[in-house]
């Protein structure tokens, strides 16, 4: 069975929305997209290589496949570690409005999430990838069917846009498997999801 392992970009704030140019997603009037860009660096690209080197198929939200589906197929140099990956494995697009997906390779999913997502993963010998896609992302971590989130945190504050988690998410622990800091102050961590979070307290001892 493969692995549902997810990249995500957000703000320190915790926003995800539109991080790769100004008319991603202007959705709720934002206007501050592409704020991941001053922040591309050598480290950056070397992580992003290799987490496409890694991948067999990748799932996608409606939004994330409209925005890579009219870029990613003009890139055509077959040496380019994020495109060629893109253009010639299996894509599958979450959404139950998406009839027509005219991008190669691609096959729209829609009904039972939790029951096609399990399938897939039993479809699939190794990464299944989920790119962007935050609000399915959230959907997939409250089901449980997340394997490892690689979460990169970039040094901005943006103040409005779409947050990766919001009131009502289900409550998760995740255990830290790996990370590091990129030149130009990315925070790139990797977390395996780890079941439900543990509580405690600070009590005193009982001599104070």
């Amino acid at each position: 069975m493969g692995k549902l392992v997810s990249t995500i970009f957000v703000s320190l704030d915790g926003v995800y929305q539109a991080p790769g140019g100004p008319q991603e997603d202007t959705r709720g009037g934002f206007e501050q997209g592409g704020w991941t860009f001053p922040f591309n660096d050598e480290d950056f690209g070397r992580f992003i290589g290799e987490v496409f080197d890694r991948a067999d198929a990748f799932l996608l939200g409606r939004r994330t496949y409209d925005i890579f589906s009219g870029y990613w197929p003009r890139v055509t140099d077959p040496a380019d570690p994020v495109a060629s990956r893109l253009n010639s494995l299996p894509k599958y697009v979450a959404s139950g409005s998406l009839t027509d997906a005219d991008w190669a390779g691609t096959t729209v999913i829609g009904g039972d999430l939790a029951k096609e997502i399990t399938a897939l993963k039993e479809r699939t010998a190794g990464e299944l990838q989920l790119h962007g896609s935050g609000a399915l992302l959230r959907s997939l971590l409250n089901l449980d069917l997340v394997d490892t989130v690689h979460l990169l945190t970039f040094p901005v504050v943006l103040g409005a846009g779409r947050r990766l988690f919001v009131e009502g998410a289900v409550p998760t622990a995740f255990r830290h498997s790996g990370g590091s800091v990129t030149s130009k102050g990315v925070s790139i961590q990797t977390y395996d999801l780890a079941g439900r979070p543990e509580y405690g307290d600070y009590t005193l001892p009982d001599n104070a």
